[in-house]
């Protein structure tokens, strides 16, 4: 099994690579009539209704029938469930580095067939190729990228305060005082999902540890009671610490859930509830169900670098589709979502980004999402996956346990960074022995 450096490593020097003959979509007159293939994913709403769209496309080109089988996070369990069942889907989307491996070391995942090879050593780097490989062997096609690496904010208050976006920690903390000044709650954070607090705590880690600290946490080959865990959560503390910048305060946050930390940063004009909201490049789903236009209303900026020899982070996850069965209808599909035909449909819509190094930077619908794509493609040697992703799914994945869970009661009492720490240690400890 390869690495997470050698995976980080892999997709950040590979970024800049480009395809003299991008892979095309499965041919047209390919015929699939009478073929069923289901495809099982943890999408809901516009997420959901976007990926419909490509599966129509793929059904109108090969006369297959599609139908979306909604799962529950984590999907891991849920496919687990089906097999033991006899009823696996053909298809499913895998949201964590950890899961492709675990269902492969469950033999649940079927081979890559030689189309989708060749779509994907067309259309990706290497890296990303590497991410959906296990021992050398292919499964997994990376449909889905974000980054992670995002700070939004609502345009009105900014200039209503005076603010200007901040490069530095420093300096982010300082824009939140104005903000917290001016009479609007500076940051929304959605607390209810534990997910959210574990991206607040890489992109803090990453760029204060550095990549190699990065890593070794990752694989835990140092434990979460080590000194840079500790600064981490220190860092995160100056924020989390004070309730009159947290929308709602830590308990407000705690109920509040991803959706809504976006939705009202961008509703209630220049007095929303919050004026930034961090959260990846999928925001922007969130936001075109409020009347805010990206690019105008809604503004963003990266990360904040931390620290005074940290570099600002870069951190990514992505969605990958594999095959629980071997059928002529699962391979095509997944060459086709390895084809910039694919990526195209979603990328149409908004909150999409695509790691297909030939997708048309035209493709996506505004400036802000072309810019936050390119800078996906292009990242340099301090790219990295997203660390909760690459854990085992019971510490670093699942509602309610494991790193979600020790996150959002740090969240409730910031002051308490050694219990939180040894909380972690033991928890990952479990996990990684299992």
């Amino acid at each position: 099994m390869a690495t997470a450096t050698v995976l980080a490593v892999a997709l950040a020097g590979c970024g800049g690579e480009s395809a003299k003959d991008p892979q095309p979509a499965p041919d047209r007159e390919l015929s699939l009539k009478g073929e069923k293939i289901e495809v099982a994913a943890v999408w809901t709403g516009p997420e959901q209704e976007n990926f419909t769209k490509v599966l129509k496309e793929f059904e109108r080109r090969t006369g297959a029938t599609v139908t979306f089988v909604p799962a529950q996070d984590p999907i891991v369990n849920f496919l687990g469930t089906k097999i033991a069942g006899g009823s696996p889907p053909d298809v499913a989307m895998l949201p964590q580095v950890g899961a492709i491996q675990q269902a492969a070391a469950q033999k649940w995942l079927k081979p890559v067939g030689p189309d989708a090879k060749a779509a994907l050593a067309a259309n990706y780097s290497r890296g990303w190729q590497e991410l959906g490989a296990v021992d050398g062997t292919q499964y997994g096609v990376y449909f889905k990228a974000a980054n992670k690496s995002l700070v939004w904010y609502n345009n009105a208050v900014f200039e209503n305060a005076g603010a200007s976006e901040p490069k530095t920690w420093k300096d982010f903390l300082a824009t939140a005082e104005t903000i917290s000044a001016s009479g609007v709650t500076p940051v929304s954070v959605g607390g209810a999902d534990g997910w959210t607090l574990t991206d607040w705590f890489e992109n803090v880690y990453l760029s204060q540890a550095g990549p190699a600290k990065y890593d070794q946490l990752a694989k835990h080959e140092i434990k979460w009671t080590d000194p840079s865990v500790a600064a981490a959560l220190k860092t995160l503390a100056e924020l989390f610490g004070k309730p009159s910048l947290v929308a709602g305060g830590s308990s407000g946050a705690l109920q509040t859930e991803y959706p809504a930390s976006v939705t009202q940063t961008f509703t209630g004009g220049d007095q929303p509830k919050g004026a930034m909201v961090f959260e990846g490049d999928f925001a922007a789903v969130n936001i075109a169900q409020t009347k805010a236009e990206i690019g105008k209303d809604a503004k963003v900026f990266p990360f904040p670098k931390v620290g005074d020899a940290g570099t600002a982070p870069v951190v990514t996850a992505g969605d990958a589709a594999v095959a629980l069965k071997d059928t002529k209808g699962a391979q095509a599909l997944l060459a086709f979502l390895a084809s910039p035909d694919a990526a195209k449909i979603w990328a149409a819509e908004g909150g999409f980004l695509s790691p297909n190094k030939n997708l048309d930077p035209a493709a996506y619908p505004n400036d802000v999402q072309r810019e936050i794509a390119k800078a996906l493609i292009g990242a340099g040697d301090d790219f990295r996956f997203d660390m909760s992703d690459q854990m085992p799914q019971s510490f670093g994945g699942t509602p309610g346990k494991g790193e979600w869970k020790a996150l959002q009661d740090f969240l409730k009492n910031p002051k308490d960074i050694a219990g939180t720490q040894a909380r972690l240690e033991a928890d990952a400890a479990k996990a990684y022995k299992g």
